[in-house]
């Protein structure tokens, strides 16, 4: 979800949605095209909603490969797609919600194989850090588990608290930075940070990880990607090794381990 001030749910014209300088079409055929004119974005696209999903992020990613595109108009051009589709903004969302969580659980979405190893590592009720859409929150609520979704865009949990019932999931959500979240110590047995760490630099990291350190109870669950280079686009701005997980979990005094599965994984005894 955008930086930019944005209502994911605020009313637009039946296939055609805009917001900032990004405009999104839908038009009966053809793959996602981009036209850029002076500030301007202009994206097209023939999707249905089956497919929407988080199948999105690569096929978006796949189509800007030759563009300069920052995370902002990376996600705008995401929402756009979603909301320009099906034109009520709340069965749109229920609608991408449901598809990538089905695509999850079966194992055909590429960020499959985290979220089982996340449900694996999960002990007790959870408060996941950095949820933006939160479907690894959804995930752990439909199987019974106590979680809490945080974000600091207020958007992204609007958004949760809106699709969450229709889902089947019961969740609790906080705006919040993750370096600074209003909950009291010990209070969740697990902290989850599920690829967020890219997302700031390594300050702003390490007090994330404190403060996951003080809100859990039993350990700390974070996950990193393995990248060459950060990936703008998505909002990364450092990348991770095994090597860097290890001095990050050095650096905080507890018992801790890293392994690799689909990227970097760092285990915290809190």
């Amino acid at each position: 979800m955008t930086a930019v001030t944005l209502d994911s749910l605020a009313p637009c014209a039946p296939g055609l949605w805009s917001h900032d300088h990004v405009t999104v079409e839908r038009v009966p055929t053809g793959p996602i095209a981009l036209t850029r004119t002076a500030d301007a974005l202009h994206v097209r696209h023939s999707l249905g909603p089956e497919a929407l999903s988080e199948r999105l992020v690569a096929q978006v990613t796949a189509s800007i490969d030759d563009a300069d595109f920052g995370q902002t108009e990376f996600e705008l051009t995401m929402v756009g797609l979603v909301r320009s589709t099906i034109h009520d903004p709340l069965e749109a969302w229920t609608v991408y919600y449901r598809n990538s969580l089905d695509e999850l659980l079966d194992g055909t979405a590429d960020f499959a194989p985290i979220h089982d190893q996340a449900a694996e590592l999960v002990r007790g009720s959870v408060l996941d850090l950095g949820s933006c859409f939160g479907f690894l929150p959804l995930r752990l609520a439909r199987a019974g588990v106590p979680v809490t979704a945080t974000d600091i865009l207020p958007g992204t949990m609007t958004l949760l608290d809106a699709v969450a019932p229709g889902l089947g999931a019961r969740i609790e959500t906080l705006v919040c930075d993750a370096a600074n979240v209003p909950a009291p110590d010990d209070s969740a047995d697990t902290v989850t940070a599920i690829h967020l760490l890219e997302h700031v630099d390594a300050g702003t990291g390490a007090a994330v990880v404190n403060e996951a350190l003080r809100i859990a109870r039993e350990r700390v669950v974070i996950a990193v990607p393995y990248e060459d280079e950060a990936t703008a686009c998505h909002g990364h701005v450092r990348t991770f090794d095994a090597d860097a997980l290890r001095e990050l979990g050095a650096s905080t005094g507890r018992p801790f381990e890293v392994f690799d599965h689909h990227g970097g994984w760092l285990i915290l005894d809190a």
